[in-house]
């Protein structure tokens, strides 16, 4: 093992409508090693994964497992040759309860043709109870969180007895303790001969369990190396195509007066006297372990969600906000946590994408101004560099990063006061945070007031002037940029709060 070459693409070749994804590239994978992709966003690594698993058909190459050449015509296909793939955006039913998702797709037949429900049942309780799994077979899908589901995927992977297993960003929503567990399981598939293509952002994961590390930019192969010979610096400047100097590009800037105010906020069971504020031209920060009640707050806030108490201020004024509407009335706007469920419309294009939340701005009259519109999407996808073929290209076919811009470009037509990013950056390369921590930077200068919720937290020091820390619905502490550090967060982070 180690050296045996299980999976091989050979000079495969992909073009959509304006844009060459992939231009012939060459990929191996040794057998019970973890092979890393990296790379930025649109760079390619994802339309080859889908290629692999049979989603997208190759304009030209070829794909051998075991040396033996194969066609994959679907992902059906691609599980007969042993290949599994947990996808970036999860794709699940709510409605469906676990047992039913675990066996979606291969659905155990008895000799009459009907699905075998005991069997379903007595096959799902034992793998819910073999991997420690904290709900029942019964529970649906939409009753889980996140976190709970991304992992559900991972092991539903596993336990196909695949021997090519693809995880495109497996940790993006999960718990560090989850992230631990989830190692020992690649660790154990590893010696029993299973391939891994892993896809991260995350470069400390990725120089913690890859065995070999492939870098792609704008479609194409830069390089191939044994993890061990090469460095993080390395990595990056090859991704990027240009060295990195500063991460973090943070400025020192004078603010204003408050901005935004936030007073004896709750919802019973959620979040409770929650107090914060904001001055002009200030970033700052809310950090906590998953389950903090950070994002439920700021849907909250946003009006996304009830609340029972507590007011909110906006430039000294108090406002009522009982949906999103109310909110961007009073300049207040939120990129969502999630950009698939909150934030896209998938069918609809870039430029539709871009001016939804904005409509009055080019329909009046009883005339849409369509090249008023055209004109102010394009200028601020100049300025915030966002990558599509044409304006009316689809939004789903857009990498993650573009995506995540075109949602921040909609907030930036309605000219907010005040700005959430719920997880700004999650799932998104270093090239493209860099970019979007320029952006916040840009927007703050403009005195504008940015609140970031985020998991990351050398983001949050990086670029934040105060940090708020929640647990358990409350917020527990506050830190000055000059009190920043990880230890102090995660002390705050991990109190205990005491009723009564």
């Amino acid at each position: 093992m180690g050296e045996e070459i299980k999976l091989q693409v050979s000079g495969i070749e992909k073009s959509f409508p304006g844009v060459k994804a992939l231009d012939h590239v060459n990929f191996s994978v040794r057998k019970g090693t973890v092979h890393a992709l990296c790379g930025e966003n649109g760079a390619g690594k994802s339309t080859l994964m889908k290629i692999i698993n049979g989603q997208y058909k190759p304009d030209a190459g070829q794909i051998y497992i075991d040396g033996n050449p194969v066609t994959i015509k679907d992902p059906i296909q691609a599980a007969s040759y042993g290949i599994a793939m947990i996808p970036q955006e999860l794709n699940y039913v709510p409605e469906l309860t676990v047992e039913e998702n675990l066996f979606l797709g291969r659905l155990p037949v008895g000799k009459f043709g009907k699905v075998d429900w005991k069997k379903v049942h007595k096959d799902a309780t034992e793998f819910i109870e073999k991997e420690h799994l904290p709900y029942g077979p019964k529970q649906k899908l939409k009753t889980l969180t996140v976190s709970d589901i991304q992992m559900l995927e991972i092991i539903k992977a596993v336990s196909n007895d695949a021997d090519i297993i693809i995880m495109d960003e497996p940790t993006s929503s999960i718990t560090e303790r989850e992230v631990a567990s989830l190692f020992e399981k690649i660790a154990d598939l590893k010696k029993q001969g299973v391939s891994i293509i892993y896809i991260s952002h995350k470069m400390e994961e990725v120089f913690q369990i890859a065995d070999d590390i492939t870098i792609f930019r704008d479609g194409a192969v830069v390089s191939s190396d044994r993890a061990s010979d090469i460095d993080l610096d390395t990595v990056i400047s090859r991704m990027v195509g240009r060295k990195m100097t500063n991460v973090y590009p943070k400025e020192d800037i004078t603010l204003g007066d408050k901005m935004f105010e936030v007073k004896d906020f709750g919802q019973t069971n959620m979040f409770a006297d929650i107090n914060f504020e904001a001055r002009q031209g200030e970033i700052i920060g809310f950090a906590g372990l998953v389950g903090a009640g950070r994002t439920e707050t700021m849907r909250a806030v946003f009006g996304l969600d009830p609340h029972e108490t507590g007011e909110i201020l906006i430039d000294g004024k108090p406002v009522d906000i009982k949906s999103p509407e109310d909110s961007i009335k009073n300049g207040l706007v939120m990129l969502a946590e999630s950009r698939r469920e909150d934030g896209i419309v998938p069918v609809r294009g870039v430029r539709e994408n871009a001016s939804l939340a904005n409509l009055k701005r080019f329909i009046y009259g009883g005339t849409a101004h369509r090249g008023k519109e055209k004109n102010e999407v394009a200028e601020v996808f100049r300025q915030m560099n966002v990558k599509t073929p044409t304006l009316e290209t689809p939004i789903a076919s857009l990498s993650g990063g573009n995506q995540q811009k075109v949602l921040l470009a909609r907030w930036l037509l309605c000219e907010p006061k005040v700005m959430i990013l719920d997880e700004p950056t999650r799932g998104i390369d270093v090239g493209a945070k860099f970019e979007i921590y320029k952006l916040m930077t840009d927007i703050a200068k403009q005195g504008k007031t940015i609140v970031m919720v985020s998991s990351e937290m050398p983001e949050l020091i990086g670029m934040c002037d105060r940090i708020y820390v929640m647990s358990q619905g409350r917020i527990t502490g506050c830190l000055k940029r000059g009190e920043f550090s990880q230890e102090a967060i995660m002390k705050y982070a991990m109190q205990e709060i005491r009723e009564g």
